[in-house]
């Protein structure tokens, strides 16, 4: 009962922070998402083994950069100095650490330089996106993390059900995520369409209604938000299992750690962001 509570006030806590942020907190929430870039990276560092201390803790607060640059890119023109900075310094800092590697006689560099890319492509730069999708419209950031709590809460009740049917369910990766089935997929998605659907009527997606029927666009953006989710979230289980760990940390009670809370956005962000770059330039 105790790790129950802790759960579900982690998980609650969890929640109103987010959605806080992103509705009345402005720049409170690329702050928040910047520091849990880097956070997320410390984990990744930490599971890996992978670098010095010193080159650990400056790839893990280095990550800070690439989401305050996405953010102010479209905030005007004194936005944008701040973001052609960010970006500059991003990306001399990772240079500076490709080379750092000339220096290191006890590891290899091939592994250190790819745990370093891997890190940055797969967890700094899919959070910056956030940012970014946070500066073009709060309801699409918001509507992506809506929508993946959905499409989980879809994907595990039709699972739970269709297993306990004769023959049981389908599994799409055992060896990766035992619990995971096509069915449980197909029920995940039809939520997220359906909620999709919904948010459109409500006016999330009224940035985009002038490009296609807005009905459209939210079961479109849903169906990327649940296919990419369902990816990231299979592709960071993929990683654990690799390691043999549980958890990638300990940050929220009951929940894991920040790779556990938001594997499933570090795909559907960037994909998502593609697509409304996509519809906002056609």
């Amino acid at each position: 009962m105790n790790e129950f509570f802790k759960r579900t006030l982690s998980g609650a806590v969890y929640v109103g922070v987010i959605v806080g942020s992103i509705l009345y907190g402005s720049t409170i929430f690329v702050g928040i998402i910047a520091v849990l870039a880097g956070l997320a990276i410390k984990e990744y560092n930490y599971l890996q083994y992978t670098h010095s201390n010193l080159l650990n803790r400056i790839s893990e607060v280095s990550a800070i950069l690439p989401c305050l640059a996405c953010y102010f890119m479209l905030q005007g023109s004194s936005g944008q100095h701040i973001a052609l900075i960010s970006g500059i310094c991003y990306a001399l800092i990772i240079i500076a650490i490709l080379i750092a590697e000339l220096w290191d006689t006890k590891n290899n560099p091939f592994v250190i330089w790819g745990h370093l890319l891997i890190s940055h492509i797969m967890i700094a730069l899919p959070f910056a996106s956030m940012c970014m999708l946070f500066a073009i419209d709060k309801w699409l950031i918001l509507a992506i993390f809506v929508l993946i709590w959905l499409n989980d809460t879809g994907a595990y009740l039709v699972g739970s059900l269709t297993a306990k049917l004769p023959g049981g369910n389908h599994k799409m990766f055992p060896r990766v995520s035992p619990k995971k089935s096509w069915e449980g997929l197909i029920g995940g998605i039809v939520l997220s369409i359906g909620a999709g659907i919904l948010l459109a009527h409500l006016g999330w997606f009224d940035l985009l209604a002038e490009k296609m029927n807005v009905y459209v666009i939210g079961a479109v953006f849903a169906l990327v938000v649940s296919i990419f989710g369902t990816i990231g979230d299979l592709v960071e289980s993929l990683m654990k299992r690799t390691i043999g760990v549980k958890d990638s940390g300990r940050f929220l009670p009951g929940h894991g750690g920040i790779l556990d809370r938001f594997d499933s956005i570090l795909l559907a962000a960037p994909m998502t962001l593609i697509l409304i770059t996509i519809l906002l330039t056609w």
